[in-house]
Order: C-alpha cells, then structure tokens, then sequence
C-alpha cells in the first residue's frame, strides 16, 4: 500500500485535485491493528488502490488523529475511512478484515465513486442547458417578430430537445441572417441586435447571477451550520453547567449528611460518657469500703513482700561473715568466714596470722562489752551474732578487758587527756629505755590510744547535738541568701510574707 507521507490537509488536497477517494487507516498497538495494517501491504489490496485512492495511515495517539476524531468519530480501533468529494464516508470499516474482504470493499467505494461522479455531471449539464434555452428562445422569438415586421418570412423549426433547440435556435438565427442578406430592404436594421456579442454577454449575466444565487445559498448554508453550531456549544456548556450544579449540590448534601452524622455520632458518644461515669460513680459509691479493704490488703501484702525482700537479703548476707579482728597495738586484719562456722575458726586463724607474738590470747567483742569463753567457741557466728560483719579485739593472757577501755565522762577528762599527752609519750620513751618489758608497754600504749580514741568519739557524739542547736539557733538568728549569711531584721519577716510580681512591684 503506497501511504500518503504528508499531513491531512496535504492529503485532502491532492486527493481534491485528483479526483480520488480519501482513506483514512487509523491503527493503534493492538493485535487487530497489526492485522489490519498486514490486510492494507497484501499486493492484491495494493493493486486494487493504486488509482482514484490518496490513503493516509495515522496513529491512535497522533495529535492528526485527535485532530480527525473530532470530525469523524472514531468508535473502534482500527478502523479505515473512505471519504468522497463532499466529504461524507463512502465506507467505514471497523475492526481488522482480511485482504480479500477489503479488496471487495474497495471495489464496492470505486463503483459508489463513479455513480455520483457520472451523477453530478449529468446534474451539472442539465443546469446549463435550462440556462441557455430560454435566452436561445427569446432570441429566436426576437428575431421572428422583427423578420415579420419586416416582411420577411422564416421556417418554423419543428419541437426538439433542449440541445437541439440550441442548435436550431443558432441555425435558424444562420439562416435568418442569410435571408436578411439576400432582402437588404427587410432586416438590414435588426443585424446589430442579433450580435453574438450580446447574447454571449447576456449568458454571462446570468451565470454570474446563478453564481451569486449560489453563493447566497452557501452562505446562508454557512450561517445555519455556524447558528447550529453555536446552538450546540450553548447546550453543552449548558449541560455541562447543570452537571456541574448539580455535582456540586450532590457534595455540599453529602458532606452536609457527613457533619449531620459526626455530630449524631458525638451526641452518642457524650451520652455514653456521662452513662459510664454515672456507672462508674455508682460502682464508687457502692464498693468504696471494698476498694479501701483491697487496698489495705494490698499494702499489707506488699510490706509482707518487702519483708521476705529483707529477710531473704539478710539471711544472703548472713550467709558470710566478715570479721575485723582488732590488735593490742592498734592494727588489724580482717577475713571472711562461713557463718555456720565456729568461733573457734576465727581464733584460729587469728592464732595463725598473730603467731607467738602476744602468747595465749582471748576474743572480745568491745560494743556490747563481751568476752568470749571457751564454750563460746564452740558456737557459730551467726549464734554469737558475729554474722554478717563483727568487730573482735584480741586480748592477751593475764590482762583483763577493762584494761583495754578507759571511758570519759566528759569534756574535763578529754582535755586532761591531752594535756598530759605529751607527758605520758616522753614517759613511755623512757620506760622503753629503762625497763625490759615490751609488752606491757606496748599494751599501755594501745590502752592509751584506744583510749584516746574512745574519747574523742564519745566527744564528737557529744557535741553533735549541740552543733545541730547551733545551726538551728543560726537559722533564726541569720538570714541565708546563696552562699551568704546576714543578720535578719524585724522587717525580714515582712518580706517574706509579701509577693512580688513580674515587674519588681510588690503586692501586700
């Protein structure tokens, strides 16, 4: 198949020109398009088309085809068009056929072309035949009044068709005209009347007025179409005004029927709210004393629970000793024992550790005061209450327990104490000079220093208390802004008591 390779316009023209048929082969993607297009290239479809056809082949998604689609429309692809002169479809074929049906189909536009060809001439020739026998009649009716006026005498031609009364009108005016020439005396006057110049100037006068006749009707044609046309649009946009309303009235319902629906929905739901609470206080009111016995139960049962906590990381505790045992000269060493385990394995690692350096010795405990005996060792420490942390002193053979602790009673004691330190160190210096008993010294020396130390802790008890009735007294008495202490005043109670705003202004 020979396609057309320019635009539509191009096409219509040429096939305006030609006289041929205008094809028009709209195909897209799919598997009957390629059919289709296969039927239009077979040879027997191309030889059938080669005269008075100008085909075009375009696309679905072609603007041309858009362009095409708004003056024919395309109700199915592919489909192939066969326009005539005048611009109306021959022949529409939609879907896909095959070559043979389509070779027949061409066959049946060409004859459909021809028929209204041969129509249109015959139309076109009867036209100027009932144009130009009038003025031949009026002529040759012309001619007979002057020839009779004249005295001159025609033949009377017999009724024929009106091409032959063309010719006879022309042969009788031939004729007339010799006649005239052989009487010079008769129609020798009427010769320029019957100038051929003037009937072919009254001929063209009339085509001219067919002509604008013509062109009157066309533009009247012209002027219905574009009125229609204009109707048309009216209507559409009409109709397309009222859809529009009426989608627009159909949301503004629906979103009205929304909101009517949301606030039943939120009367609904505060309804079930003031129910539920109505509900919930009754509950409250009913099962108060209820709610506060399961709470009692409960609080019960959680200090039961904390107690087991205790008890369980007591008894984990408890499970290991850890026992500081104190020298005479004021060291000491700690170890962990078992708590199930006897005494007597402390004092035996005790013994290990001290070796013969201060011979056979006891243990005691200093707070509470207590001295353990040899029944005590069989014992485990978590019975002696040594479990899980104790404090032993280890005391030497021969020397009792009250050696080792020299309580104070009082401040008097302490500042007797140190003011006779100095002399006691420089006597103890002595002693160790003159005397070969280091033992002994040594035990009054750690005598002496446990002593000292028992003193100042039992001191520092003391005046705890009275430091904190310093503080509290130095908190009526001073007034602490930061780090700063300053004397209160009598309006610092006022002060106090007022309020301040954000703009420095005080407020009673």
């Amino acid at each position: 198949m020979l396609w057309f390779q320019g635009a539509i316009p191009a096409a219509i023209a040429s096939a305006k020109r030609s006289g041929a048929v205008f094809v028009v082969f709209v195909a897209g993607d799919d598997e009957q398009s390629t059919q289709m297009a296969a039927s239009w290239e077979d040879d027997k479809v191309t030889e059938a088309s080669s005269n008075n056809f100008v085909a075009i082949k375009i696309d679905t998604k072609s603007e041309a085809c858009l362009q095409f689609s708004q003056i024919y429309p395309v109700v199915c692809v592919p489909s192939s068009f066969f326009i005539g002169d005048s611009g109306i479809p021959l022949e529409v074929i939609a879907g896909s056929v095959s070559a043979d049906e389509l070779v027949s189909r061409i066959h049946k536009v060409q004859q459909m072309h021809t028929l209204k060809g041969e129509t249109s001439v015959a139309n076109g020739s009867q036209s100027e035949s009932s144009v130009s026998t009038p003025s031949n009649s009026s002529e040759h009716n012309n001619t007979s009044e002057n020839c009779q006026s004249g005295n001159v005498e025609l033949r009377k031609t017999p009724p024929t068709s009106p091409d032959k009364k063309s010719d006879s009108a022309a042969g009788g005016e031939s004729s007339g005209h010799a006649t005239v020439s052989q009487e010079p005396s008769g129609c020798s006057n009427q010769r320029p009347t019957e100038d051929l110049t003037v009937r072919v100037e009254r001929l063209t006068k009339k085509l001219e007025e067919r002509r604008e006749e013509k062109r009157k009707e066309e533009e009247q044609r012209e002027i219905k179409k574009e009125i229609e046309r204009r109707k048309t649009g009216k209507e559409m946009l009409d109709y397309k005004r009222k859809q529009e309303e009426e989608l627009t009235k159909r949301m503004l319902e629906e979103r009205n029927r929304e909101k009517a629906e949301d606030r039943a929905a939120r009367e609904r739901i505060k309804q079930q709210i003031a129910l539920d609470r109505a509900e919930r206080a009754a509950r409250f009111a009913k099962t108060k004393e209820e709610v506060e016995a399961a709470k009692a139960a409960a609080l019960l049962a959680k200090q039961a629970e904390v107690e087991a906590k205790r008890d369980s990381s007591t008894r984990e505790r408890s499970s290991v000793a850890r026992i500081q045992f104190r020298l005479p000269d004021g060291s000491s060493f700690t170890n962990q024992f078992p708590s199930d385990a006897p005494l007597e394995e402390a004092r035996q690692f005790a013994a290990q550790t001290v070796g013969n350096t201060y011979g056979n010795f006891s243990l005691a405990t200093m707070f509470p005061r207590r001295e353990f005996t040899k029944e005590d060792y069989k014992k485990k420490l978590l019975d002696l209450e040594l479990a899980p942390s104790a404090s032993v002193v280890l005391l030497p053979a021969g020397r009792p327990t009250t050696s080792m602790v020299h309580s104070s009673s009082g401040d008097f004691w302490t500042l007797l104490g140190t003011v006779l330190y100095p002399f006691l160190a420089i006597w103890r210096l002595i002693s160790n000079f003159l005397f070969s008993n280091p033992p002994a010294q040594t035990s009054v020396r750690t005598a002496s220093v446990e002593s000292s130390n028992l003193a100042s802790a039992s001191n520092s008890e003391k005046r705890e208390p009275v430091r904190k009735r310093v503080l509290e007294k130095r908190g009526e008495d001073f007034k602490k802004e930061g780090k700063i202490y300053r004397l209160r005043t009598q309006d610092d109670g006022e002060d106090e008591n007022n309020t301040w705003n954000g703009n420095s202004t005080q407020q009673m």
